[in-house]
């Protein structure tokens, strides 16, 4: 089979989205397909474009067999919501302008929202390309960007709305990331037959728990302290400024430090935020390559999976929480839904209200004053990611949706 995938995100960029497709691809090509990603020049979330695409408008390249069309992009900082419309829609022009008529031959198209302009780029594709259609949810939007105020024109709003379902509705298969999902849009009219849940999922053998890296240790002057770890998005959605309040909570306890790995457009207020309140047990990491997430990961004590205080995120299923289960890692996750659903049946995490400034301290102390439950949380965490969230039966389940619609088209 020849696939087709528009995505925005890519690696070498990090984050939930590149990884998803990237370590699908590579399943792909390894059961014997060719794998074509169009996207764009990495430049999430720092809006820098490394050096070695710097001044292209295309070029084609290969990454673990699969085929890679990177096009031009309006690079910019993941914050400001004009400029980030405005990098969303150049991906949507230069894709079609430059990879549509290179990337040659495909069986079918796949598209991967957010960002929804990627969807008219992958609709566009499957028409020429006679191929069928497959649109892949990993965010409700524009839900999402209204529940956070950050949209609120409701004419706008309404034409953004028609235009998803019409996608929807115009989708040969729909893929969405958790089951919430799903029941949304069954809601909405759309047929349950046709919507597939694909979770995120995570390479078990990528992300392992190992013994603390002691150079990271010295480097951040992290030796003998109890390491309380979030690493991801700075962004609105995780409402970071409640972990600041309750680092702030916890500043008497000399071994317990705070560490934040990532960017994101909340990152220099949260920052700021630290250094007003005087606060000498955080501190912060610039992005760091995927490759060295699993080193991270295993320093930490406790790894913190927060989520803002907003109804839609109940559907939400952060990725982060698979690869912090696969290094054997005890979470605290301040947030509510599925998420919550699926990490007290792991048996993996202490789970508490979302924005909950008192309930967040509370159970990092919990955790930290049990050792005997942190070794049994990082145990289940492992056996629950192995038996129902590998990226390789993902992968599997996923190749036999793209033949379903395939044989249906």
């Amino acid at each position: 089979m020849k696939i087709g995938f528009l995505t925005h995100y890519f690696p070498p960029e990090i984050g939930a989205p590149s990884a998803r497709i990237y370590e699908m691809a590579k399943n792909w090509v390894k059961s014997g397909h060719q794998v074509k990603a169009v996207t764009c020049f990495p430049n999430h979330p720092t809006g820098e474009i490394p050096e070695e695409y710097e001044g292209l408008k295309f070029k084609k390249e290969e990454m673990d067999g699969i085929e890679v069309y990177r096009n031009y992009v309006y690079a910019t900082p993941n914050k400001g919501f004009i400029k980030k419309v405005f990098n969303h829609l150049s991906f949507m022009f230069s894709s079609v302008l430059f990879s549509l008529r290179k990337i040659g031959e495909i069986d079918i198209t796949v598209v991967s929202s957010p960002t929804f302009f990627s969807i008219f780029s992958g609709y566009l594709f499957s028409l020429i390309k006679r191929t069928p259609f497959i649109l892949e949810i990993r965010d409700l939007w524009p839900a999402a960007i209204v529940e956070l105020g950050v949209l609120k024109n409701k004419f706008i709003i309404s034409v953004l709305e028609a235009i998803e379902l019409f996608f929807y509705r115009s989708a040969d298969k729909i893929v969405v990331v958790t089951r919430s999902f799903k029941e949304n849009l069954i809601s909405r009219g759309i047929e349950a037959e046709k919507i597939e849940v694909i979770t995120n999922g995570v390479d078990i053998n990528f992300f392992k728990n190992k013994s603390q890296n002691q150079e990271l240790l010295e480097k951040y002057n992290l030796e003998d302290k109890f390491i309380v770890e979030y690493i991801g998005a700075h962004g609105l959605s995780q409402a970071l400024d409640k972990i600041i309040y309750a680092a702030e909570k916890l500043k008497e306890y000399e071994d317990i430090h705070f560490v934040f790995v990532g960017e994101g457009a909340e990152k220099e207020k949260i920052m700021d935020l630290s250094e007003e309140l005087e606060l000498n047990n955080i501190t912060f990491i610039s992005q760091k390559p995927k490759e060295m997430m699993p080193k991270f990961y295993n320093i930490a004590d406790i790894c913190l999976v927060p989520l803002k205080d907003v109804e839609l995120f109940e559907t939400f299923i952060p990725s982060k929480i698979f690869e912090i289960m696969a290094c054997e890692k005890p979470i605290v996750a301040s947030l509510s839904g599925e998420t919550k659903n699926i990490l007290d049946e792991a048996q993996s995490a202490v789970t508490v209200e979302p924005e909950n400034i008192d309930q967040i301290a509370a159970a990092i102390l919990e955790i930290k004053n049990n050792p005997q439950k942190v070794e049994e949380m990082g145990k289940n965490g492992r056996e629950f990611v192995v038996e129902n969230y590998s990226r390789s039966s993902l992968a599997d389940k996923y190749l036999n949706v793209m033949n379903q619609a395939i044989e249906g088209k």
